[in-house]
């Protein structure tokens, strides 16, 4: 169809020679590129998260069980994750300039159409076609870090660019709050759906898709860091099927990934939505103590986010598997002196959220980032959105089954389930300690274990 010819990738130019120019044109783009991923994925967090901060006064407005708007919370995520895999690997073939923002654009739509709505049945079906057109903002995302920022550098770009998550995260409880009190629930949806239609006109105007699409050379060219395969291999275009199954499915570190990824965002999802509760339940806090509890966990996420990736690339030489086992270590400690933390400590329950933010941020930003190094900048988006998929079905585990082992089990019952997953994440992080630039795996040895198909002799 030639009216979405614009989604495609943008062709190749002619490589600029001169070296002055290619430097200052590098420059200018990677800054711009990064800025404008950052800033489109904040605003991504402003429709994703206007409903559970509008959902209080939606709830006396309309009078709906919190059962009714929990199934809105799992429909999201389980939109969300399916949107993330099958977005990952349609970014992969297309502009990520147009996807992301288009994306942005639709989730705008979708939250002001949210707030025009009372019925339940509406309330599902836009809050689920927005969990889907989220998955929209992630793997361009990944796709363009791979394609800007090379492999010794690439952990602490992505660092600064996974705080994003954060900022938003803290700015949109600020925001709905403030329109929900001043004008109604409504407006808690309104203003952020319109916030984000500009910003998804602004990600259009900033991005633009490879440097090779420029007239630039490849990153891997211009910084003289290529990764463990061929120069010929890094830039080899790729069909949709050699990137779902040779780069994707068949690769064992991949599904080990993800399967530390699904208990990670248990843990992330779990403290996020539940903690606030814990804390007027069981400490007794007001609502407005613990909100302010809870905003040092997204503090603490952007300081998470910049170590880990600056520890991964400083300390460990590109090596992700080291920062990630350490972090979720600590997380376990975390969680446990969260839970036994004295009653009517606010400054230290703000300090333990912070170090809870910092600790899960660290792993959420690095795992998400190693499929993207492991499968090649080619399948960058299709590899980061299956381990995207994975981590939303722990999302929505955090919400219905954890609520209910809570509802049987108490308190304790949930920390001890959510302290079991950071063990569990750390036990399949292990086979990965060694995977990375810093210790390279031979062709022959990833040949034995199926991870590349041998070169066919001349």
């Amino acid at each position: 169809m030639k009216f979405l010819s614009f989604l495609k990738p943008a062709p190749p130019q002619e490589e600029i020679i001169d070296e002055k120019t290619v430097k200052q044109n590098y420059k200018y783009w990677r800054w711009r590129t990064f800025y404008g991923m950052y800033i489109g994925y904040i605003f991504y967090y402003f429709s994703r998260k206007s409903f559970t901060f509008a959902m209080p006064a939606l709830m006396d407005d309309l009078g709906f069980s919190k059962g009714e708007l929990g199934i809105l919370a799992s429909i999201l995520s389980i939109c969300y994750g399916a949107s993330k895999f099958l977005s990952g690997i349609l970014s992969d073939r297309s502009n990520p300039r147009f996807f992301m923002g288009i994306g942005l654009i639709l989730t705008g739509f979708l939250n002001i159409l949210f707030g025009m709505s009372s019925s339940i049945l509406f309330f599902m079906i836009f809050w689920g076609l927005n969990g889907w057109f989220q998955g929209f903002g992630w793997p361009p995302c990944a796709r363009l870090l791979t394609h800007w920022y090379s492999q010794k550098e690439r952990g602490t770009w992505w660092g600064f660019w996974n705080s994003s998550h954060s900022v938003g995260g803290a700015l949109i409880p600020l925001i709905a709050a403030f329109c929900a009190q001043m004008w109604g629930w409504r407006y808690a949806m309104y203003i952020p759906g319109v916030l984000c239609i500009f910003a998804g006109l602004f990600v259009i105007n900033r991005l633009r898709d490879t440097p090779r699409s420029l007239g630039l050379p490849s990153i891997e060219k211009f910084k003289d860091d290529y990764p463990d395969q061929n120069k010929a291999e890094s830039e080899k275009e790729l069909t949709a099927k050699e990137i779902l199954f040779k780069h994707v499915l068949k690769n064992k570190f991949i599904w080990i990934l993800s399967i530390a990824y699904f208990f990670v965002y248990v843990i992330r999802i779990a403290i996020n939505d539940w903690s606030t509760l814990y804390l007027v339940e069981v400490k007794n806090y007001t609502l407005l103590t613990a909100g302010a509890c809870v905003f040092w966990f997204e503090i603490g996420g952007i300081f998470g986010s910049l170590t880990a990736g600056w520890a991964s690339d400083k300390i460990f030489r590109g090596r992700r598997g080291p920062v990630n086992i350490l972090f979720c270590l600590g997380i376990i400690f975390a969680l446990a002196a969260f839970w036994a933390s004295p009653v009517g400590a606010p400054v230290l329950d703000s300090a333990l959220m912070f170090v809870i933010g910092f600790l899960i941020f660290g792993p959420q930003m690095l795992i998400g980032m190693v499929p993207a190094e492991l499968a090649g900048k080619k399948a960058a988006g299709a590899a980061t959105g299956f381990v995207g998929l994975v981590a939303y079905i722990g999302a929505a585990t955090a919400g219905y089954p954890l609520g209910k082992i809570c509802q049987e089990f108490g308190w304790g019952g949930f920390f001890l389930s959510i302290g079991l997953c950071g063990i569990l994440s750390v036990l399949f992080l292990l086979p990965l300690l060694q995977v990375g630039p810093a210790q390279k795996i031979e062709e022959e040895e990833l040949e034995e274990v199926g991870e590349i198909e041998p070169e066919p002799s001349e």
